[in-house]
C-alpha cells in the first residue's frame, strides 16, 4: 500500500477548492470538530502541501483553475493513501465516477451542506482509527491470530497495518476499499445490499449519496483481486439483493 511522509501527531485536513467562501465556511466546520485545517487555492498548492506533510483527510474539489482535481487525486495516489472526499458539480457525473475510479473515498455534489461534509470527514477518520485498533475477529472459515490479521487461504487481511497479500503479494488498495474488504472479511457469507453498505461501510445513505458508489468500489476490488474480475472468486454479485464475500 502506498505510504505518506510521517504523519504529524494531530489529524489535519487539506480542502482544496478555488472558492474562498467554500474554503471558509468547511474550514469553519471542521474547525469545530477540533480538526486542523489547511487551505490550498488550487491544484499546484494542493499537490505542494501533499508533498510537505501528511494529512488525514483530502476534501478536493474537482473543478480547479490550473491543475483539475482529478490530476490531483491521479498523483496523490501514486505515493499515498490518504482518503479523500470529492466535490463535484451536480452535473458532473462523468468526473464523479472518474474520481471514484481513481481513488476517491466518497464525493459530494455542490451546492452541499456544510453539516453532512462534516458528518461524513468524522465518519472516515472514525473509521480508519477503528479499524487499526479493532481487535481481530476469528470467522470459523478464516484463520486468524491478533498479530497476523485474518487469512482466507491465500488472502490475508491485517487491520492494523491495513494492508492486503494475495499469494504473499501487497495489494495497494485505497483507505475506502480496504473498509469495504474488512467490513466483507469480518462477515463471510452474508449478503449486503448496496444500501446497507452505504450505511455501513460510508456511514451514510442514498438520501445523501448515490448507491453507484458502492459499484464503482466493487468493481476496483474486483480488479485488484480477481484473476479474472468478470468471474469473481471473492466478491460475488446476488443478483437483486447485492453483494456476498465467499472465502
Amino acid at each position: 500500500m502506498p505510504t505518506n511522509r510521517q504523519a504529524d501527531s494531530a489529524q489535519s485536513v487539506l480542502v482544496v477548492d478555488d472558492e474562498p467562501t467554500v474554503r471558509e465556511v468547511i474550514a469553519s466546520y471542521l474547525s469545530r470538530d477540533g480538526l486542523e485545517v489547511v487551505e490550498a487555492v488550487d491544484g499546484r498548492s494542493a499537490l505542494a502541501e501533499l508533498e510537505r506533510r501528511r494529512f488525514n483527510m483530502l476534501v478536493l474539489d474537482l473543478m480547479l483553475p490550473d491543475i483539475s482535481g482529478l490530476e490531483v487525486l491521479r498523483q496523490a495516489r501514486q505515493s499515498s493513501d490518504v482518503p479523500v472526499i470529492v466535490l463535484t458539480g451536480r452535473c458532473d457525473e462523468p468526473d464523479r465516477v472518474l474520481g471514484l475510479e481513481l481513488g476517491a473515498d466518497d464525493y459530494m455534489s455542490k451546492p452541499f451542506s456544510p453539516r453532512e461534509l462534516s458528518a461524513r470527514v468524522r465518519s472516515v477518520l472514525r473509521r480508519v482509527g477503528n479499524i487499526e485498533a479493532a481487535a481481530i475477529v476469528d470467522p470459523s472459515s478464516a484463520t486468524a491470530d491478533r498479530s497476523n490479521g485474518i487469512a482466507f487461504g491465500e488472502l490475508h487481511v491485517d487491520p492494523r497495518s491495513r494492508e492486503v497479500r494475495l499469494n504473499d503479494s501487497l495489494v495497494e488498495l485505497t483507505s475506502k476499499e480496504f473498509d469495504l474488504l474488512w467490513h466483507f472479511a469480518q462477515q463471510p457469507r452474508r449478503v449486503f445490499s448496496r444500501q446497507q453498505l452505504l450505511e455501513l461501510v460510508w456511514d451514510s445513505s442514498a438520501a445523501y449519496q448515490d448507491p453507484a458508489t458502492v459499484t464503482v468500489h466493487i468493481g476496483r476490488l474486483r480488479q485488484k483481486l480477481e484473476i479474472r474480475p468478470d468471474q469473481p472468486r471473492w466478491i460475488s454479485t446476488v443478483w437483486g439483493i447485492g453483494y456476498r464475500f465467499d472465502p
